[in-house]
């Protein structure tokens, strides 16, 4: 289970990723440190990969310098880790992706629809932030590293209950045993301090992909109005409160957030056809007699990404001309009135 490793050239280092399933890709960022074997004996997380499995092309892969992935001499940035994820879908050939990125990776998921609209089908995100500086006060963030750098890999239960709600010895021991086996001390404390040193609030209102913005009410790790505050920034954004106190979407009511995961990525689309609601837009426009240049403009994005757009409405509806695109658009305008 959890698909073969495989290794790929990325500008942040030598990085590994598995494939999983058959479907539409579904790139995934599961947050702070990975270990693509490791990570699933942790909870139910190999369940819920598997399950996502069933409905699409699950992509995972090792941050740099954790697992499986390159751990000396790599580039442990925020964007580092943004040309990594990247550098994966360009291996597995997925021009465009859907994305799924879980707390830290939330962060870099809405990175990467926000600076490359035009690779990004939909954006999922659970339990993120927009800035991590407003995870805790700067003193609590400042132990937390200090703590990580001093007894990584002993599990202790400062640590691990901020993941998981009173956790047990078993998960006490479960996040011991994944701790050791993801990262260095060095590298998971530094990751955490970029996770801290990020803010992604100014990119968020430039967001134009179908998005959907998972939170659990309870969330101890993340409050829940970090979450709320993500949506409200995000043009178009759904929120999605989910009950539950864990931070970690495959522990607790795992099985809500991955319904909420499918059924997003795979919704019914307008008119029963696989455009995206910002194909179907730049179709509208194109339909109202709009040069891609107008449509950028009105949009505010850059002319080459409605040429991308425009190209994908062509391949979907296996059409070839701009006045084909507008006749079905004009039939599907018809149909809802009708």
């Amino acid at each position: 289970m959890g698909g073969l490793i495989r290794y790929c050239t990325t500008p942040a280092g030598p990085v590994a990723y598995s494939t999983m399933g058959a479907g539409p890709v579904l790139l995934c960022d599961s947050g702070w440190i990975t270990h693509l074997r490791g990570q699933l004996d942790l909870f139910s997380y190999g369940e819920f990969i598997e399950r996502l499995a069933q409905h699409c092309t699950v992509v995972r892969y090792d941050k740099p310098g954790c697992g499986l992935s390159e751990r000396e001499g790599v580039d442990l940035s925020f964007d580092g880790q943004v040309a990594a994820a990247l550098a994966v879908a360009d291996a597995v050939g997925a021009r465009r992706f859907h994305l799924f990125g879980a707390s830290q990776g939330g962060q870099l998921a809405a990175a990467i629809a926000a600076r490359y609209p035009d690779r990004v089908e939909t954006l999922v995100v659970y339990g993120m932030c927009a800035n991590g500086g407003d995870l805790a006060p700067a003193e609590v963030r400042k132990s937390v590293v200090a703590l990580v750098r001093a007894h990584w890999g002993m599990g202790l239960q400062a640590l691990t209950g901020a993941f998981v709600t009173d956790p047990k010895v078993e998960d006490l021991a479960a996040f011991t045993r994944f701790q050791r086996a993801s990262s260095t001390a060095e590298v998971a404390a530094r990751l955490l301090e970029v996770y801290y040193e990020t803010d992604i609030r100014a990119l968020l209102p430039a967001i134009r992909t179908p998005t959907a913005v998972l939170h659990r009410e309870g969330d101890r790790g993340t409050r829940f109005e970090l979450g709320r505050e993500v949506a409200a920034s995000v043009p178009g954004a759904i929120l999605i409160p989910l009950p539950g106190t864990s931070h970690l979407f495959y522990h607790g009511d795992w099985e809500a957030v991955l319904d909420a995961i499918i059924g997003f990525v795979r919704r019914p689309t307008r008119g029963g056809q696989v455009l995206t609601d910002r194909e179907f837009e730049v179709a509208e426009l194109v339909a109202d007699g709009l040069t891609n240049q107008a449509i950028a403009t009105r949009l505010s994005v850059a002319p080459r990404t409605i040429e991308s757009h425009a190209e994908n409405i062509r391949r979907k509806l296996q059409v070839s001309s701009r006045a084909q695109i507008a006749a079905w658009v004009t039939e599907q305008r018809l149909r809802h009135r009708t």
